[in-house]
């Protein structure tokens, strides 16, 4: 995968980075923590903006989290509910759990998808429940902007500082980036044979 990523960064420029951070928030396989600092270290080396790398990073990833929040817009609380009395033990949900997240949403929304978004593993899914709770749009897309602008600038300028090191960022990340896959994998099992022995 890490190939694949150097040669859509390299052949796409802005618009590519734009598209494997949409791409991020639709196929969660694609990884940010690969993508923003390749694209940073790009920018080291003179192919493209340092800033142009954030906005289109930011831009792309921020409309792959509206789609997700259209999702959850289209999936009444009812509605919901009642998928996860369905499928609730493989999403590793109950009604109760249902109930918290979205109280605690009409709550603490703005700060739930700006710290979301900060966070793997969350940042793909944090949009729904904001979706299902009818965050307005304008709030929605406001702390998600910020938040994700946070995370494609730390990780951006990451690359950039260590472009220098590029041989040793290419040796780290893929396991790194494996490392987070495996953890959140483990987590989803762990909530999942929990569940199943309550």
């Amino acid at each position: 995968m890490f190939d694949w990523i150097v040669a859509v960064v390299v052949a796409g420029g802005l618009l590519g980075v734009a598209f494997l951070m949409f791409a991020e928030n639709v196929l969660p396989p694609v990884p940010s923590e690969v993508v923003m600092p390749l694209a940073g270290f790009a920018a080291a080396q003179g192919h493209m903006s340092f800033e142009g790398v954030i906005a289109a990073g930011t831009a792309g990833a921020v409309a792959g989290a509206s789609g997700w929040n259209l999702v959850g817009r289209r999936l009444p609380e009812e509605k919901l509910g009642r998928l996860i009395d369905r499928h609730g033990r493989w999403l590793t949900l109950d009604r109760d759990d249902l109930r918290r997240s979205t109280d605690f949403f009409r709550r603490r929304g703005a700060a739930a998808v700006f710290l979301g978004r900060l966070v793997p593993g969350v940042r793909t899914l944090i949009s729904v429940p904001a979706g299902v709770v009818r965050m307005p749009w304008p709030k929605f897309l406001l702390w998600t902007t910020l938040g994700t602008a946070a995370w494609t600038s730390a990780l951006a300028a990451a690359g950039y500082l260590l472009a220098h090191e590029y041989r040793r960022v290419e040796a780290w990340l893929d396991p790194a980036t494996l490392a987070v896959a495996g953890l959140v994998a483990a987590l989803y099992l762990y909530r999942l044979v929990r569940r199943k022995g309550a």
